[in-house]
């Protein structure tokens, strides 16, 4: 398979400039996913990959080869877009092979190659319907049959799963994954959905305002974020976030804030201590924060509780902390009550510190 190889991309409409110098690797064999919130610049940064956007300057290389002046069809690419784009009067087998046709494959060839990719899907049972005798689940599955059959050396996905309802999305996801494994292609795939980023990726590309944040797995970004933008757009609840000061007493490091007084240890003080100002935002994420009522005050948060949410197995709470909303996870056997007090230990390496004004990590 080809690595694909974006060198200082630019896209601009006019005089406006929507992504700014993107440069990107993506590797053989690797699932890539482009996440970020709409209007960053990850749907057209595909479609200039794809060749439905022109390039205002910088080179798309596929293995080694520039192709941003080449059309969509001379690529090796195979696209999934978010609207199915499937052929309403034709049936699922005649949609999945419409490319084969075109090429004047032979017959038994493209007949083998849809009863293939169709059992790989789990579409056998339905290569004579129409696309408006399917499920929404199923028309995606027809789309994605009919970019598997060209046997593209790369796939690229344009929020494919934005149509579907939760449950389905769920299970399109997982049969994504099982794709992936069994076809051993590239894949580049396109979401504002951080879940769908942080479950099918091999390695997560941040953007935001028409640049890279941050690239790696999703491992590395959940732990590590380089800013506070990385840090607040994956994870599910999100990140919270407090304003603090670092406060130095008695051989301790401390960030002191509205409500609450925690003590910074080990790197996390270095850090802090390291920063020229002494303005930072304290980075917890909900599942760094646990019940604790007996928690010594400076390895807490003393949150007042406005809003219980029950999820099942657990509730998620909308709490107050000084002037800021916190968001944690507790145990639904745990009684809460409206505009209690509840007191949790936090996580000491489970910290996050940012610059204030920055938002970089320190």
């Amino acid at each position: 398979m080809p690595t694909i190889h974006l060198e200082n991309l630019i896209k601009r409409y006019g005089d406006v400039e929507v992504l700014h110098g993107i440069e990107l690797e993506m590797a053989d064999n690797e699932f890539t996913v482009l996440v970020g919130p709409s209007g960053c610049g990850k749907s057209t940064t595909l479609r200039m990959i794809a060749g439905l956007e022109d390039v205002t300057e910088g080179e798309i290389y596929v293995d080694g080869r520039p192709v941003s002046r080449l059309e969509p069809k001379d690529r090796d690419l195979a696209m999934v877009f978010q609207d199915y784009a499937l052929y309403p009067h034709m049936n699922v087998a005649k949609n999945m092979s419409f490319a084969l046709r075109l090429q004047k494959r032979p017959k038994a060839e493209i007949d083998e190659k849809v009863r293939t990719v169709a059992a790989t899907l789990g579409l056998s049972d339905y290569l004579n319907r129409k696309p408006g005798e399917l499920s929404g689940g199923q028309r995606q599955r027809v789309a994605m049959g009919r970019a598997l059959t060209r046997d593209a050396s790369t796939f690229l996905f344009d929020e494919p799963l934005s149509n579907l309802d939760a449950k389905l999305r769920g299970q399109m996801r997982a049969e994504l994954a099982l794709m992936s494994q069994r076809v051993h292609k590239n894949m580049i795939y396109v979401t504002h959905d951080q879940i769908e980023a942080m479950t099918l990726a091999d390695r997560i590309v941040v953007m935001h305002g028409g640049y890279i944040q941050q690239q790696g797995t999703p491992e590395e970004l959940f732990k590590h974020p380089v800013n506070k933008f990385v840090a607040g757009f994956l994870g599910m609840p999100p990140m919270n976030f407090l304003n603090a000061e670092i406060e130095q007493r008695d051989n301790k490091v401390y960030a002191k804030g509205d409500g609450f007084d925690l003590l910074l240890q080990g790197e996390r003080a270095s850090a802090a201590l390291r920063n020229k100002s002494k303005d930072v935002i304290i980075g917890v994420r909900p599942s760094d924060l646990t019940y604790a009522p007996d928690c010594d005050r400076e390895h807490a948060l003393e949150l007042h509780v406005m809003v219980s949410e029950y999820v099942g197995a657990q509730s998620v709470l909308l709490c107050t902390c000084g002037g800021a909303k916190i968001m944690v996870e507790l145990g639904s056997d745990t009684p809460v009550a409206l505009g209690q007090t509840l007191t949790f230990a936090v996580n000491s390496g489970g910290i996050h510190l940012f610059d204030r004004q920055s938002e970089v990590a320190l």
